[in-house]
């Protein structure tokens, strides 16, 4: 019975570690809009996705050097389909729309990833479990409150081709998400792993620097903010934070972890007001608070009350 205990305790304590990663890494997601806004002055969005990706593949290079050993052409599929959904197709189609919609319009059509996720990952991966009920009422609940934080006081304006590719986006990272959870399956170091997945993202996105006019110019470089904010995208949010992910990924599942999503634009309303010195208003207020509802709703436990029902039981047994 101790034996049992224990090994429950060291589960919860695991899945505690779990949303702890997944919070941490949508934290710093939720605050690289800054960096990119910054960088955008002087910058193209495909020469930020690329320099920051290459900074993290130098970063996660270092902090494990070992050659991650070749096992079978399935294993290197998968690493390139992450690599491509993950790096290269999410956060081109991402940027891209921005530059025909509202940021606001794309931020809410992205944050329905998660919904994709949790189709995506009960087709392809039986054991996350059968959906509920309280999962989408939830996301809905997540839904409102996002679309509440993006629109308050602002105009909204659709463009067809920005919406479409911003939908495009959530269904690409769904894919990503269960690549990765698959990937976790394979038993590597997750730098390792995540470091083979960015050398196939990289390989990708060659072909999209000739498209959209890339340019090296590193003396852009030579201006502080913009040093500091690719350092800021490339070893943080790029290197660590996709390690991070990964890990909560393995530890709590694909459709658990990307429900997380949903707090990026909170993170992203109350660094505006830290930072930027943005106002929040009642809207935006009720929002976050609608997400924080819906998050804590999508993460309920299903057998919280046969779990209560039993131990009552076990103690009128006793």
């Amino acid at each position: 019975s101790s034996d049992v205990c224990s090994s429950d305790l060291n589960m919860e304590n695991k899945k505690a570690f779990g949303h702890a990663l997944a919070i941490f890494t949508i934290f710093i997601w939720g605050t690289t809009f800054i960096s990119t806004k910054i960088l955008l002055q002087a910058f193209q969005p495909v020469e930020i996705l690329f320099f920051r990706f290459v900074m993290g593949f130098i970063l996660l290079w270092i902090m494990n050097p070992h050659r991650l050993p070749f096992k079978s052409w399935k294993q290197e599929l998968t690493f390139a389909a992450a690599g491509l959904t993950g790096m290269t197709l999410y956060y081109l189609m991402e940027n891209i729309a921005l530059t025909y919609s509202q940021a606001s319009n794309v931020g809410v059509i992205v944050s329905i990833a998660p919904v994709f996720t949790a189709i995506t990952a009960r087709i392809f991966l039986k054991e996350e479990g059968k959906l509920r009920p309280a999962f989408f009422m939830g996301c809905v609940i997540a839904l409102i409150g996002i679309s509440l934080i993006s629109f308050s006081g602002t105009t909204m304006h659709l463009n067809p081709i920005g919406e479409l590719l911003s939908v495009g986006g959530a269904i690409i990272w769904s894919f990503y998400s269960v690549l990765s959870k698959k990937i976790g399956s394979f038993g590597y170091s997750v730098v390792q792993a995540t470091r083979r997945t960015f050398f196939y993202g990289i390989l990708f996105m060659i072909p999209a620097l000739f498209i959209f006019d890339f340019k090296w110019n590193l003396t852009r470089f030579a201006t502080p903010a913009y040093l500091f904010n690719i350092f800021y995208l490339g070893l943080g949010a790029s290197a660590i934070c996709f390690v991070t992910w990964n890990m909560a990924v393995r530890i709590l599942g694909a459709i658990k972890t990307s429900v997380y999503i949903y707090l990026a634009p909170v993170v992203t309303a109350v660094t505006s007001v830290i930072i930027l010195h943005e106002k929040i208003t009642f809207l935006s207020g009720l929002g976050i608070l609608l997400v924080l509802g819906g998050l804590l709703l999508s993460e309920q436990k299903k057998k919280f009350f046969s779990i209560r029902g039993r131990k009552q039981t076990e103690n009128v047994i006793e």
